[in-house]
């Protein structure tokens, strides 16, 4: 009966150790990474996912070196990801990064990228047929 007791108790401290990082970046390599970080985004709510996103992937930008990236993305949370994020949009925009001087904020450029990921999914597309709605093409 102790056995059993002791078998339990180690076994609830195992399951105790790996739920606490549900909410984090598994940093212990980039597969690893990438899996949480899929797994995070799809929790957030609509309005986080694209700033999670963008932070993840400039840092990801910003820090070329994998074993680097990893140490700094390892652990995080969203929040603490779109912390950084923005941290690296106000670096780029002051040292000059063309593709950031045409916002003036970081949630403006978070704002436009929203709206392009809405208007992707609301573009129908137009099927090339003739005017009489036939499929069959003369050759």
């Amino acid at each position: 009966m102790r056995k059993i007791l002791i078998f339990l108790m180690v076994i609830s401290c195992f399951f105790n150790v790996g739920c606490n990082s549900g909410s984090q970046i598994n940093g212990h390599s980039i597969r690893t990474a990438l899996r949480s970080v899929k797994q995070l985004k799809n929790r957030l709510p609509t309005e986080q996912r694209i700033a999670f996103e963008i932070s993840f992937w400039s840092m990801r930008d910003a820090h070329q070196d994998e074993d680097e990236f990893l140490d700094r993305v390892g652990g995080k949370t969203p929040e603490e990801i779109i912390i950084a994020g923005k941290k690296i949009f106000q670096e780029r925009k002051t040292a000059g990064f063309k593709d950031y001087q045409e916002f003036s904020t970081w949630e403006e450029m978070i704002t436009k990228f929203t709206k392009d990921r809405m208007d992707q999914g609301s573009k129908k597309k137009s099927r090339d047929r003739r005017e009489d709605h036939s499929v069959i093409y003369k050759l």
